[in-house]
């Protein structure tokens, strides 16, 4: 199936010069992939060139010109109405106007949160949209949200998002009944604060969801659940720690079998190994988290990543725009028996 991403070009820390190269990645992995560009056209168009593309590749890119960008750092209510001709802006405005399939941006957080809000919509029963992520575990991979979108919730929200997540890991991993789970400081009923009571007592009381209970911070790449639950507070210290330890782990393995002529000869034969073992680990391939709860796709990129992390970002973008997952996400929420606002 043929799809078209809109890429805001311009978001991130890096710029364009990654955004572009991770781009040109994703279209090389997908042959079915056609992109448009939202950012400074003259730009664009130079760093295309300096990739020498055939007319093939350049045949699957659009550019949409765009003469603002919205910083990382600015206040997200602040740009909202003020900067319509920002790259974010037109990126999602393409996807709302149903000229992409969905969007992929690097940049601020709570920024693209709010303009995907204003533009798309929210699924009827949900408040606030939730960023999820696959995570890689023992048995696979599991699927973790909230992971910043919203550090301050409420009971209510946490339901609103294992609902949503319940309904994203059936249509993507193709499980009837998916295993949810809170993330929590024990196992047991009396442990935990208020917001994690509250919600496990709404959570474990609905219909259509698997409550499995709580597992602790060192369960959560067990593997035994297939969604993680927990505010965007707790969701983004926990994921940016698993990557920083991940990324500590490697380098340590690394300089461990450069020490000396034997451990770089036992380095050598276990090259394979720990190159297999890297690739399960690389927080990289889980770049590019959901926003759950719009009407529409939004993939949200990591503000650092590099031209390999954003074009899985992108990889990630394609796969919820050919299972129609916002479609499907639409259609069962709309079943469920949620307050509507």
């Amino acid at each position: 199936m043929q799809i078209n991403l809109a890429i805001d070009a311009m978001g991130g820390d890096s710029g364009p010069r990654t955004n572009v190269a991770g781009t040109l990645l994703a279209l090389t992995q997908d042959p079915l992939l056609n992109v448009t560009l939202v950012g400074d056209k003259p730009l664009l168009e130079s760093l295309l060139l300096q990739h020498q593309l055939s007319h093939e590749f350049a045949s699957r890119i659009s550019l949409l010109a765009s003469d603002d960008v919205i910083g990382m750092d600015e206040s997200p209510v602040s740009v909202l109405r003020s900067r319509k001709r920002s790259s974010m802006h037109l990126a999602v405005q393409l996807v709302a106007q149903r000229q992409c399939h969905a969007c992929v941006s690097g940049g601020n957080t709570g920024a693209l949160m709010l303009v995907g809000r204003h533009y798309l919509g929210m699924l009827p029963g949900i408040e606030r949209p939730a960023i999820s992520t696959a995570i890689p575990t023992q048995q696979g991979h599991s699927y973790l949200l909230d992971l910043g979108a919203n550090v301050d919730c409420q009971a209510e929200h946490l339901l609103q998002f294992a609902l949503m997540g319940s309904v994203m890991v059936s249509c993507v991993e193709g499980k009837a009944k998916p295993r949810v789970a809170l993330l929590n400081v024990g196992h047991e009923a009396i442990k935990g604060n208020t917001l994690v009571k509250l919600a496990a007592h709404l959570i474990e009381n609905h219909p259509s969801l698997n409550f499995v209970g709580y597992v602790e911070g060192d369960e959560i790449f067990r593997g035994d659940v297939d969604l993680v639950v927990c505010d965007g507070f707790v969701g983004n210290i926990a994921l940016k720690t698993s990557e920083g330890l991940a990324r500590f782990l490697s380098g340590k393995i690394q300089s461990l079998f450069e020490k000396s002529l034997y451990s770089r000869l036992v380095g050598l034969m276990a090259r394979p190994l720990l190159r297999q073992l890297k690739q399960q680990m690389d927080p990289v391939r889980y770049n590019g988290g959901s926003f759950l709860g719009l009407k529409g796709c939004v993939v949200k990129s990591h503000g650092n990543a590099d031209a390999v992390g954003f074009s899985f970002a992108i990889m990630r973008a394609a796969v919820e725009a050919r299972q129609g997952l916002s479609a499907r996400l639409l259609e069962q929420m709309q079943k469920l028996d949620l307050p509507q606002d």
